[in-house]
C-alpha cells in the first residue's frame, strides 16, 4: 500500500520556502552555475503538466540561456499546497508556480476554469486554453494581480468522480461523502447531486480516502493514477463534468529582472511546456482508463442519457454562476464558439 507522509507537510513547506529567500540568486560573474529559478507544484511528477516542467520547461530555459538560468523543479507539494504556492509566487518567495484556481474568490473570472459542462471534448478545451481566450484572460489576470503573470495554461484533467462505494449512475451520488476542492462550483455540484462535500488538500487526499474520512473525490483519471488513488477506490464514473486547467504563474518582479531575450525564452518555454502537456494528457486518457481497469476498478463511461440527468441535477449551481457573474455569459459563449 502506498504511504503518504502528511503530518509534517506544513513544517516542511515553511522550512523549504524560508530557505528560498526573496528572489533568485545572481549570476556568477566567473561563469558559475547561473541564476537558480524555483518552480513548484502540487502534482506528482508523472502528471502531464508536472512532467512538462522537467521535460520541456527546464531544458528549454537552461539550454537557450546557455545556463544563465537554471530551474529547480519541486513536485508533489514539497513547497506547500496550492494556496501556499500562490502566496509564495505573489510575494516573490519563489519565482514560478503551477496552480489551479486558489485565487478565484479574489478574481471570480477564474471560475471559468472549473465551469461545468463547458466543452465539447478535451480537444476543444486545448484549443481554448492555447488560443486567444487564454491570452485575453491572462491579460485580465495581470490587471487584477500586477505582481504576477500567467505564462500559460495547461490541463489539470477532465474531472471524473471516484468512490469506494458503488458509483455507476446518477442515483449513486446520494449520501456519499466526497472530497472537493475549495471552490464553490465543486461544492455546489456535490450538493446538487445529493452528496456531501469536504475540503481536503490534494496532499492529504490519499489518507482521507484510505481512512474513510470521505468515500470518494473528483479528479481526472490521470490524477487517480499519478496519486495512487486507485489503491483506495473501487469505482470511477467517467463524467468529465469539468475540464480544469492549471496555470504556470510567475512573479512579475522576477520577470522584470530578466533581460529581454531571457524573458522571451521563459515565456516561449512556458507555452511550449503546456502545449506539450495538453497533447500528452489527451494521449494518456485511454491508457489511464485501462490502468484503472487493470487494477480492478469499475470504470463506467457516461452515457448521453446520464449526462442529461447530471446536467439537469446540477442546474442550480450553473444558474447561480450565471446570476452571480455578469461576465459569464459572454465568456462562455466565446469559449463555446472556439473551433
Amino acid at each position: 500500500m502506498k504511504k503518504r507522509l502528511l503530518t509534517a507537510t506544513a513544517l516542511l513547506a515553511s522550512l523549504a520556502l524560508a530557505g528560498c529567500g526573496l528572489g533568485p540568486a545572481t549570476v556568477d560573474d566567473e561563469g558559475g552555475e547561473g541564476r537558480v529559478i524555483k518552480i513548484a507544484g502540487t502534482w506528482n511528477q508523472t502528471h502531464p503538466v508536472a512532467a512538462s516542467l522537467d521535460n520541456v520547461l527546464k531544458p528549454e530555459i537552461e539550454e537557450k540561456t546557455n545556463g544563465a538560468l537554471t530551474l529547480d523543479v519541486y513536485h508533489s507539494g514539497t513547497l506547500g499546497n496550492e494556496a501556499d504556492l500562490w502566496d509564495a509566487v505573489r510575494n516573490g518567495t519563489i519565482e514560478m508556480a503551477v496552480v489551479g484556481t486558489p485565487m478565484n474568490q479574489e478574481f471570480p473570472t477564474m471560475l471559468i476554469s472549473d465551469w461545468p459542462w463547458l466543452y465539447r471534448d478535451v480537444e476543444h478545451a486545448k484549443a481554448t486554453w492555447t488560443g486567444d481566450v487564454a491570452d485575453d484572460l491572462s491579460a485580465q489576470f495581470h490587471e487584477k494581480f500586477p505582481e504576477t503573470q500567467i505564462l500559460s495554461w495547461g490541463p489539470n484533467s477532465a474531472r471524473t468522480f471516484s468512490s469506494s462505494k458503488q458509483l455507476t449512475s446518477p442515483a449513486d451520488f446520494a449520501g456519499q461523502k466526497f472530497r472537493m476542492p475549495n471552490n464553490p462550483i465543486h461544492l455546489g455540484l456535490a450538493a446538487d447531486l445529493g452528496a456531501s462535500a469536504q475540503v481536503i488538500p490534494l496532499g492529504e487526499l490519499f489518507s482521507a480516502l484510505e481512512t474513510g474520512v470521505v468515500d470518494g473525490q473528483d479528479n481526472g483519471m490521470v490524477t487517480i493514477v499519478s496519486e495512487g488513488l486507485y489503491e483506495v477506490q473501487q469505482y470511477v464514473y467517467e463524467t468529465n463534468h469539468i475540464v480544469a486547467t492549471m496555470e504556470i504563474v510567475a512573479n512579475q518582479a522576477f520577470l522584470d529582472s530578466l533581460t529581454e531575450e531571457q524573458l522571451k525564452i521563459v515565456q516561449d518555454a512556458a507555452k511550449k511546456a503546456t502545449e506539450q502537456a495538453w497533447d500528452n494528457y489527451i494521449a494518456s486518457i485511454a491508457k489511464d482508463r485501462q490502468t484503472l481497469i487493470d487494477n480492478g476498478l469499475t470504470v463506467t463511461p457516461l452515457t448521453d442519457a446520464d449526462r442529461a440527468v447530471l446536467v439537469e441535477k446540477t442546474k442550480p449551481t450553473v444558474d447561480k454562476l450565471y446570476a452571480d457573474n455578469d461576465w459569464a455569459k459572454e465568456l462562455v459563449t466565446k469559449i463555446e464558439n472556439v473551433k
